[in-house]
């Protein structure tokens, strides 16, 4: 009985799964062949370096004050050190503010990379779309990440768990 069950699930399940069509596609190919992707990424390298170089030189500038101070701490007045300890502070504070400025989540490489990259994206994406509308396919896998880069409208059952949700 048990052997009935479990082969009338597996028939089921492979019945179901073998009515849906799926693909695989690898965006790191696709993007590695797009010219235009090619450019946006040099150009994102090249300001990612200017940037991550006028950092570094501020921090630079940090470590060498703190050496500085740290040599001469002893003979300090107290006053001169409170004063060289506050500088140091801020130069700190300001070599982190501007690495958040071009590195944070919100900062101009982010807002570089969208300017140049997600006109590509989308492109790729919409092109993807058609295929899989064309073809049929009912999802389609990045074979990269792993991810569902395109999952067919009549497989979404959100609405139906909202209202499950929602009485």
């Amino acid at each position: 009985m048990k052997r009935l069950i479990f082969t009338l699930a597996l028939t089921m399940i492979f019945g179901a799964t073998f009515a849906q069509k799926f693909a695989h596609v690898d965006t790191e190919y696709i993007l590695g062949k797009i010219p235009a992707y090619q450019q946006a990424q040099t150009k994102l390298d090249n300001y990612s370096k200017q940037w991550q170089t006028e950092v570094e030189g501020k921090f630079k500038e940090l470590d060498e004050m703190y050496k500085k101070y740290q040599a001469e701490a002893d003979i300090l007045p107290e006053a001169t050190k409170t004063k060289r300890e506050n500088e140091i502070i801020a130069k700190e504070k300001e070599a982190k503010e501007l690495q958040k400025k071009y590195f944070g989540n919100d900062g101009e490489l982010a807002k570089k990379r969208q300017e140049l990259i997600k006109p590509i994206q989308d492109n790729v994406y919409n092109a993807l779309k058609s295929v899989a509308t064309e073809a049929g396919y009912d999802y389609i896998f990045d074979k990269v990440t792993g991810d569902i880069i395109y999952a067919s409208e009549k497989y979404d059952e959100s609405d139906v768990v909202l209202k499950k949700i929602i009485k």
